[in-house]
């Protein structure tokens, strides 16, 4: 395996090009910077991590560039931030196309180099959908996302680079508009991404941060290793943390079906009250439903969802009294509250627009401003006023939504001479923001949600989790599971909605977390399925968190079977879901498990029959055969050892 420190030492050695980029007064600074003056550091931060400093400074016009690498010890991972500061008297010449990466990975083996990626979301069935690029030698490979939301639509900031024998899997971390460029050149892979634009001056002691970039380097044949080291570094490196461990994404209830017009979804939760919010709540813990928070959506607040964003207080027609009294008896019930936030779109004619037009950015003909989160005053009034209501509304889980692209305001805001640097202040200023909160809110927990999964990468990830992870057609199963099945090589930890405790709708949502938007007042609503499926998920949550392995391929048609299995080493348990779609014809499939030691003895547990087996894992891993005679059917099968 690759010694991480030593190839990253190698990387930044005085008088070598380092594994960044960017251009200076014109000139690429693969022409001076390792002339510049340089200085190194270095300090062990903990057990696991070591930290490198680099430094290089222009002698002449004092800019500084730095850039801050960890090493972890129980993973072969190396990741870096770059930070540019002007230490000079006056302004810098122009600064452009910085690229927080620009180096070569050698291979050892030659053959086929495949990059394995995955689409953004755009509310499709298609959201997260598996890509595999050959890298055929010489061809460029340019991705970047849409509209400055980093996993929109075309792309997914987390990637595998496979070659035969060894890979290397990259992840950007930038919560707005990066661009990444990948090329074969027939001995190794030339990894570049960056901002996808820059072209600026810093002013006198200015200083700005470019995306994280994390390098996690994997061996073997099978390319599902590196993909599972990557789960388990993100979940003890990336993932918030509770007592030592991995937060773990919430089973939450929702009175959304109280809330609703004759034509349901368009209201959201605009008709919600006081009054309604906990007779709902009540309602559940009656039925003996066993859930842990209780989320109210977009329209709590005065002028309702969608155009009251700007607006972040109460409904005196709905929360007379605010949202205390809500919590107050929701923590008597043992629920905590969830609370939907959109703070980023402010809405013409809202209090934060009227009160505060200099916070905001805007375009001619647009209703929806974008708050400056790189204006100073902005984003201190925002976080006092958002971490208030934590403390005092009793808030446990903060829902941040972000319904429009940024990228437009950005772009329209930069003067010639300073483009990207709006872009860079807002997203510095989310960090800051929410590391705000989760500091003086030691408990919380932070949904990242923008329009359903479109701000996914590593340094959101690191500081919260995709509970509404698309916005594509609620509650509809097939598409939830593809959904599931492509998350899953990159992040562990997601969850979306579930409109019904039909077992077939309900295990295609579930993923180490789920929201259920359940209508209780249905005729004959099915209450003891209910509390078994209810019962069911939180038996088998802490597999989601093991190793992952599709088991069938990813297909959005409904004439398909879709299987998937986790597994548990540290816990020795694992799960196969397994589904037969209404349009599938064929009542079997050979399921071949993976990830099994062939000479240990598994009892097997097909849940949904009550039959149990013990089976080798080399016969599992040769193959089970599965028949579901309903379509759609699922079946959950259980293994321990």
């Amino acid at each position: 395996m690759l010694n991480v420190d030593a190839w990253l030492c190698d990387l930044f050695m005085e008088g070598v090009v380092p594994p960044f980029s960017f251009v200076y007064d014109g000139k690429h600074s693969s022409e001076f910077l390792k002339n510049w003056k340089y200085s190194h550091e270095s300090r062990k931060l903990d057990d696991s991590k070591t930290e490198y400093i680099y430094t290089y400074k222009d002698p002449k016009t004092g800019l500084q560039v730095q850039c801050k690498c960890l090493v972890f010890s129980d993973f072969p991972v190396a990741e870096w931030v770059l930070t540019f500061k002007n230490c000079g008297s006056g302004d810098t010449p122009i600064i452009e196309n910085i690229q927080a990466i620009d180096t070569k990975w050698t291979y050892s083996n030659r053959g086929e180099v495949i990059l394995h990626r995955a689409l953004g979301s755009s509310a499709s069935r298609s959201d997260f959908a598996p890509v595999d690029d050959l890298m055929d030698a010489g061809k460029e490979i340019k991705l970047a996302p849409v509209g400055g939301r980093s996993s929109n639509t075309t792309v997914f900031p987390f990637f595998n680079v496979e070659a035969p024998g060894e890979g290397i899997i990259m992840a950007v971390g930038w919560s707005g508009q990066w661009a990444a460029v990948f090329m074969n050149d027939g001995e190794g892979v030339n990894l570049r991404a960056g901002l996808e634009l820059t072209h600026l001056k810093l002013y006198k002691d200015e200083e700005i941060r470019t995306p994280r970039i994390m390098l996690l380097f994997w061996q073997g044949e099978d390319r599902m290793k590196g993909h599972n080291i990557c789960r388990q570094f993100i979940l003890k490196h990336h993932t918030l943390q509770k007592d030592g461990k991995p937060v773990t994404a919430p089973l939450a209830s929702s009175g959304w079906a109280v809330c609703q017009a004759p034509i349901p979804g368009f209201e959201e939760f605009n008709k919600a009250t006081e009054h309604n919010q906990i007779a709902y709540a009540e309602r559940y813990r009656q039925f003996g439903l066993d859930t842990e928070y209780w989320w109210i959506d977009a329209g709590w607040f005065e002028g309702k969802w969608a155009n009251g964003v700007g607006n972040w207080f109460p409904r005196k027609d709905g929360f007379p009294n605010g949202l205390k009294p809500v919590s107050d008896a929701l923590k008597k019930l043992d629920f905590k509250l969830l609370l939907w936030f959109e703070p980023e779109r402010v809405f013409q004619g809202t209090w934060l627009d009227r009160e505060h037009p200099d916070w905001i950015l805007k375009l001619p003909n647009n209703p929806n401003g974008l708050l400056d989160f790189g204006n100073p005053e902005a984003l201190k009034w925002l976080t006092e006023h958002i971490s208030g209501m934590i403390e005092n509304d009793g808030i446990a889980l903060y829902r941040q939504d972000f319904n429009m692209e940024p990228l437009p305001f950005w772009r329209a805001t930069d003067a010639p001479d300073r483009q990207g640097m709006s872009e860079i202040r807002h997203i510095e200023g989310l960090y800051r923001f929410w590391d705000a909160l989760l500091e003086r809110h030691p408990d919380l927990i932070i949904d990242n949600c923008a329009s359903g999964g479109r701000r996914i990468d590593l340094e959101t990830s690191s500081r919260s989790i995709p509970l509404w992870r698309t916005d594509y057609h609620y509650f509809e199963p097939n598409g939830y599971q593809c959904h599931t099945y492509s998350l899953n090589f990159y992040i562990p930890t997601s969850s979306t909605g579930n409109g019904s405790p039909d077992t077939y709708v309900f295990r295609s949502s579930i993923n180490s977390g789920s929201l259920l938007g359940w209508n209780l007042y249905l005729p004959n609503f099915p209450l003891e399925q209910a509390r078994k499926m209810i019962a069911e998920f939180k038996r088998i949550r802490p597999i989601f968190y093991g190793d992952y392995y599709p088991l069938t391929p990813h297909d959005t048609s409904d004439k398909v079977w879709m299987a998937y299995q986790f597994h548990r080493e540290d816990l020795k348990q694992g799960m196969v879901l397994a589904f037969r779609r209404h349009e599938n014809d064929d009542e079997s499939i050979n399921l071949k498990l993976r990830g099994l030691d062939p000479k240990i003895k598994y009892d097997v547990t097909f849940e949904d029959t009550g039959i149990k087996q013990t089976l080798t894992g080399e016969s599992l891993q040769a193959g089970i055969n599965i028949t579901i005679q309903d379509k759609p059917g699922s079946m959950l099968i259980t293994y321990q050892w």
